[in-house]
């Protein structure tokens, strides 16, 4: 039995204890260009390249913590019938469709035959459709079940919040099951010590009350920031708000929320143009985070159970400082206008920290890390510390270099593809 790790996660800096991983899988090459968009995706990944950019990520996450693979944590808690049972009801209630009657048994009866390995690898890659009526015989899908395209990004599903996990209430319907397999795994997988928290729904058809991990930054053990945008809405955060007005704590509970614009798609999440280095330095996107312009950030307070205040700030860097986190600004891009459209795009603001000032981002941005290097964080080239060839500990900053030209097109960074479960406290 593995031992128990309690989820702890009161910044996004702190020293790295932890990690969830899902390496792309042959969810990500079963895709067409007439699916690409209804996945979430501008283009077409190719897996074999996407495979081997994604192996600097997880080798170096190894070689520094704890990592834990989304399918082997699915496929441990599925070897237990009654969970394996438990967990297919709840997919069946975001996917009805798995419980129909059909001539050769519903989806969900073969479902619960299949051994615990097998159904871990069909519930993410899919699950082709049996032609054995006429609507599916002359639906176009190819799947019964769809793959889930996007579930490398393993942030968004599920986010650690201080002592618990916030599951995520997706934007997008393709995208329920992430969030399913994810609060199952933290419900049932003994080694968790967690509690899982979600969003109610508010049913409706309309999905009016969503919030992804991409959004959610934990800045201190009494500040999250939160983006507000396509993804995120303010009815969940509103439910967030509830929440810590109910638990009545004492000490105060700050929540700074960011508006994001809802195009272009670089703007996705909050993580794509902000996140947090070291203690007091960050990664912004200079055009909206420090001159937002119509995109307000607001400043909550709740303590004692009662909202105190909810006030507007002149950009995020000046609520933080007011909290007393005084933030030195790393621009994403340099100083180039042209160099910083372009690199946001590829997720040149989207960097995951495994210690404070030890961070993990995209090689292709040069001009990103060209800033990073002037603000004191020596770069390492991920090749360099699995070869052996680097001792991080002869470091203090830095910034380990991943290649990528597959993942990005996905739409997103090392903070996108990493769920931390703990973090020692600053």
């Amino acid at each position: 039995m593995n031992p128990i790790i309690e989820v702890n996660v009161q910044s996004e800096i702190g020293k790295l204890n932890g990690v969830i991983i899902h390496t792309p899988g042959e969810e990500v090459e079963n895709m067409t260009p007439e699916n690409a968009e209804r996945a979430l995706y501008s283009d077409i990944i190719n897996l074999s390249i996407a495979r081997e950019e994604y192996k600097q990520i997880s080798g170096v996450l190894s070689k520094l913590t704890k990592t834990y693979e989304v399918k082997e944590l699915l496929c441990n808690i599925l070897k237990d019938e009654k969970i394996k049972q438990e967990v297919l009801n709840r997919i069946e209630r975001i996917e009805p469709f798995i419980g129909e009657e059909s001539p050769k048994g519903s989806l969900k009866e073969h479902l619960l035959n299949e051994s615990a390995e097998d159904l871990s690898r069909l519930l993410i890659e899919g699950v082709e459709m049996v032609k054995d009526n006429l609507t599916k015989f002359l639906s176009k899908d190819w799947y019964a079940l769809r793959p889930m395209h996007n579930f490398f990004f393993t942030r968004d599903a599920s986010m650690s919040m201080y002592n618990e996990v916030l599951i995520g209430r997706m934007a997008n319907s393709i995208r329920d099951r992430e969030s399913v397999i994810m609060q199952s795994i933290f419900d049932f997988t003994p080694e968790f010590k967690t509690q899982t928290l979600t969003i109610p729904p508010t049913g409706a058809t309309q999905r009016i009350r969503t919030i992804e991990g991409g959004d959610v930054l934990i800045a201190r053990d009494d500040i999250l920031i939160i983006g507000n945008g396509a993804r995120t809405s303010t009815e969940a955060i509103d439910m967030l708000i509830y929440e810590f007005i109910r638990r009545k704590s004492e000490k105060a509970q700050h929540i700074i929320v960011q508006q994001l614009p809802h195009s272009p798609e670089s703007f996705i999440h909050l993580d794509m143009v902000f996140t947090l280095l070291d203690r007091d330095k960050c990664m912004v996107f200079e055009p909206l985070i420090l001159n937002p312009g119509s995109y307000q950030t607001v400043h909550i307070k709740i303590q004692n159970g009662k909202l105190q205040s909810i006030r507007n700030e002149k950009n995020l860097l000046t609520a933080l400082k007011k909290l007393g986190m005084d933030m030195e600004p790393v621009l994403c891009g340099g100083s180039d206008d042209w160099n910083q459209e372009r690199e946001q795009w590829h997720s040149g603001a989207n960097f995951f920290a495994v210690g404070p000032g030890q961070v993990l981002g995209y090689a292709r941005n040069n001009y990103t890390m060209e800033a990073m290097n002037n603000a004191g964080f020596e770069i390492i080239k991920a090749n360099d510390v699995l070869s052996d060839k680097i001792n991080l500990g002869n470091y203090g900053k830095y910034v380990i270099t991943i290649d990528g030209s597959e993942l990005p097109r996905g739409g997103g960074g090392a903070r996108c593809m990493t769920m931390p479960v703990n973090r020692t406290n600053l």
